[in-house]
């Protein structure tokens, strides 16, 4: 019994720990399928017990509000669900009843207010209890309505969330591999509870209602809904975005649940499960509560298909950062369709908390049907070493902790692996576009001392005799080489900006710039923090890496050569005949060189190019129009133009 009250303690405080650092400070110490195993192990242990610490997260729900936003008591607490990963039991827990199944979004929940027509107040779920004030964040949200129809006293719950397109072209725009968001639900968290709501406003967060809490406070101007469906439609009526629901009985739930799973891959936005709610909102609301479910409805999550397999290596992948991360290597399965064979451990913590080594016998999952994670380790030898040197220069790595987690750093600033991340960014097609410098030739050149900075590579015809000679090269080879170099020397002023580098500046961010300060590189380069604050898109993060990176006596170095070499091309001016349209693009392009001159020219009409087709998109380019691929099967469904390329090119010229 003792042992089984220290293990009960011990999980308390390890899954307190892992909801404050997922929910308050964006950052995970475990996985979601190590939390949910350890969560209901210690739930199967306070049962078998009777003992439950006081602050065991069984008895609570969302997070303690710490921030300085105004704090707001809920007129009722918002409970979690129970929840179940099996299918046939929903049919038993719907009790010959109808249900009304919907997506569980994966971000904040949001309790909106209305009074007089107008959005009164906005809180995020919080405790349960407390929640924070968010008014002016929601009202910079996407697709929030800030009038309505009705005139009395509304409350409903939703879901903030940013759709994973949004969150890979946040992504795209942070150079530094530590720095990026690790998922969208993290992404949405700090954008929703900011306290300055520009910085909001530029995240795209969305929000989706699920619930109608209450229309009208009196007798006379109270909307009486008998079904949760009617409810749903009233909302939609109303002007608000709802999340996708579908009515069922115990004999159609289960061929529902496979229907939602068939869409996850092709949705833009994160779930992690289904919602299953009583439709009569009467019979629900009879059957009352426990002190931590409501028992009108239950979660249902996902049963991740989990694969066996033996770990191979750990593979130390370093960044031009100087970021050293550890990626399990094992042998490959099949999961959700496609063949695994790794996934990236993010840092040492999580690694050591899963007692890795070499051959042992690790289950394998994807986070939410997309992401490949290490669910166990069943043999856990922890014999794998977190290296003292860099596995590429050699010299000593440093272990970096804050909050917790434990990050692995190569501190030698002529570290091989950053020259050679630096120039295979420098070389990228969004940036200086010059082919044939791979990153294993590019390697070889810094090995032999031909290339130490990114001017160099305009000079690489002093070492021809050398280069011919190397395998894989000849003179054939070269002189392509050298041809790609040449054509590098005109380059838009953006795409060069982007090429230096410089920490959290995305291509988009340097157009962003560029343009502000009129594609003038001395402007850029002098230009101050106030000035680059002040530039919509810029933040204060960016800003101050783009003044700390021409501040540097190094950089400034580098540069100065670089502007020996290059000449900018003109800006074409950008024009209006895809304002408002929303691209998507799939398959291979023919009257473009790839996808991302498509996507270039796209946006210089003032059209947007998202990465998944939804209700809003209006044209997919795909020049195989009768595939079977996942985004033509969407489109059809959605009603959306499949066209060719030619068929856009005559959009362009229409």
């Amino acid at each position: 019994m003792e042992a089984k009250k220290a293990r009960i303690r011990e999980l308390t405080e390890l899954l307190n720990r892992a909801a404050k650092a997922y929910e308050q400070e964006d950052r995970e110490l475990i996985s979601n399928f190590e939390y949910d195993r350890l969560y209901d192990e210690l739930k199967a242990l306070e049962e078998e017990t009777g003992i439950v610490m006081a602050d065991s997260p069984t008895m609570r729900a969302g997070y303690e509000v710490l921030s300085e936003l105004p704090k707001v008591r809920h007129e009722s607490p918002m409970l979690s669900l129970d929840k179940t990963k099996d299918p046939a039991a929903l049919r038993e827990w719907l009790n010959g009843q109808e249900g009304v199944l919907s997506w569980k979004l994966d971000g904040l929940t949001i309790v909106l207010t209305y009074r007089e027509g107008k959005l009164f107040q906005a809180a995020t779920r919080g405790n349960g209890e407390v929640g924070e004030i968010i008014t002016n964040n929601a009202r910079v949200f996407k697709n929030i309505p800030l009038s309505i129809p009705f005139h009395g006293e509304l409350v409903l719950r939703g879901e903030a969330v940013i759709t994973y397109s949004d969150f890979e072209k946040i992504n795209a725009q942070i150079e530094e591999v530590d720095a990026k968001y690790k998922n969208p639900r993290n992404l949405c968290s700090g954008s929703v509870r900011q306290l300055n709501n520009e910085i909001t406003a530029k995240r795209n967060v969305r929000f989706f209602a699920f619930t109608l809490v209450r229309a009208g406070s009196g007798e006379q101007d109270r909307v009486r809904l008998e079904t949760r469906q009617e409810q749903m439609e009233w909302l939609r009526s109303q002007g608000f975005d709802t999340v996708e629901e579908q009515l069922v009985t115990p004999e159609t739930v289960e061929d529902a649940v496979a229907a939602f799973a068939e869409k996850i891959e092709s949705n833009d936005f994160p779930s992690d499960g289904l919602v299953l709610t009583f439709n009569n909102i009467a019979y629900g609301e009879s059957l009352g509560r426990t002190s931590k479910f409501p028992r009108h409805s239950i979660a249902f999550k996902w049963r991740d298909e989990v694969r066996e397999t033996t770990l191979l290596e750990i593979e130390w992948s370093p960044s031009r950062t100087g970021l050293i991360n550890p990626v399990a290597i094992f042998e490959p399965v099949e999961l959700e369709g496609t063949s695994v064979s790794r996934a990236s451990l993010h840092n040492i913590s999580i690694m050591e908390g899963l007692e890795l080594g070499i051959g042992d016998r690790i289950m394998v999952y994807k986070a939410n049907m997309i992401i490949p994670q290490l669910a166990d380790n069943l043999t856990r030898s922890g014999a794998v070493p977190v290296p003292e040197v860099c596995p590429v220069c050699g010299k000593p790595t440093r272990i970096r902790e804050e909050n917790e987690t434990k990050t692995l750093y190569c501190v030698n600033e002529e570290c091989p692996a950053k020259k050679i991340k630096q120039f295979t960014h420098f070389v990228s097609r969004d940036a200086m576009n010059i082919d044939g410098l791979s990153e294993a030739t590019l390697e070889k050149f810094i090995d032999e001392r031909m290339i130490a900075e990114p001017a160099d590579l305009f000079h690489l015809d002093r070492w021809q005799e050398e280069i011919t000679r190397m395998e894989g090269f000849g003179e054939r080879s070269f002189r392509k080489l050298q041809a790609s170099i040449e054509k590098a020397r005109e380059v838009s002023i953006a795409k060069f900006v982007y090429s230096l580098g410089i920490l959290n500046v995305g291509l988009a961010n340097a157009k962003l710039i560029c343009r502000h300060c009129g594609n003038d590189m001395e402007a850029v380069r002098h230009a101050g923090r106030d000035e680059l604050v002040e530039i919509e898109g810029i933040g204060e993060v960016i800003a101050d890496s783009v003044v700390a990176y021409f501040a540097d006596e190094k950089n400034a170095g580098i540069l100065d050569a670089l502007l020996k070499e290059v000449s900018f091309l003109p800006e074409e001016e950008a024009g209006d005949k895809l304002a408002g349209k929303i691209f998507v693009i799939t398959g291979s392009v023919e009257r473009f060189a790839n996808r991302n001159e498509l996507k270039e020219e796209i946006e210089r009409q003032g059209g947007k190019v998202t990465g998944s087709v939804t209700a809003k998109t209006n044209y997919l380019i795909n020049n195989d129009n009768q595939s079977n691929s996942s985004k033509n099967k969407k489109a059809k469904e959605l009603g959306i133009p499949i066209i060719t390329e030619e068929e856009f090119l005559a959009l362009l010229e229409g």
